[in-house]
């Protein structure tokens, strides 16, 4: 990992396949390059989200996850190789802990919408739930630590949360509460 890019145009991929960060060329279409792609494109995502209005102990709760992200993904492209910290598990129960202590109990289900930082959020939860599946898709085939997954696991429920938080914060006028979904069934039952 000491080497840095200084070329990057390379075309060493033109016969579709590429460099893992012990040398070793795979397929474009590994199961460990898909893993690794889904992460970068939840650390993209929440680059997204982090170019908004944000609270400030999120806006620091992130770009720590932002680098734990990269970790992850240097993680996955080393075989056998540990970079990701339990301690970065621990870190998102505990935000989860403290954010989920600051909304009201969740009667029904909720839309991914209601203001953008809090959409951009949920769009990242999706991705991070892509991202897990893709890392549990790759243990099936070959050995991968337990922290990548727990990590991944974790992060999409604190995205969820964070929506919520960020539906609230009314950073843009727009806050208020969740957009909850108006269910059919429920509506001729005499609920939502």
């Amino acid at each position: 990992m000491a080497n840095r890019l200084t070329q990057i145009a390379t075309r060493t991929g033109d016969d579709g396949t590429t460099g893992l960060g012990d040398g070793q060329r795979v397929p474009k279409t590994h199961a460990r390059i898909a893993a690794m792609g889904d992460v970068d494109e939840l650390n993209s995502q929440l680059g997204v989200l982090l170019a908004e209005p944000l609270p400030p102990d999120v806006r620091e709760l992130l770009v720590v996850i932002q680098h734990e992200l990269f970790n992850l993904g240097g993680e996955l492209s080393i075989p056998g190789f540990t970079l990701l910290k339990d301690e970065a598990v621990l870190r998102l129960d505990e935000a989860l802990a403290h954010y989920n202590a600051t909304l009201p109990r969740l009667a029904e289900f909720i839309l991914p919408a209601g203001t953008r930082s809090a959409a951009l959020a949920h769009v990242g939860r999706t991705i991070a739930r892509r991202a897990e599946r893709a890392v549990v898709a790759l243990a099936a085939a070959e050995p991968v630590n337990e922290a990548p997954r727990q990590y991944l696991n974790r992060l999409s429920d604190l995205l969820f949360v964070l929506a919520r938080v960020l539906n609230r914060a009314n950073l843009d006028g727009l806050g208020g509460d969740d957009v909850y979904w108006r269910s059919e069934r429920l509506q001729r039952d005499g609920g939502a």
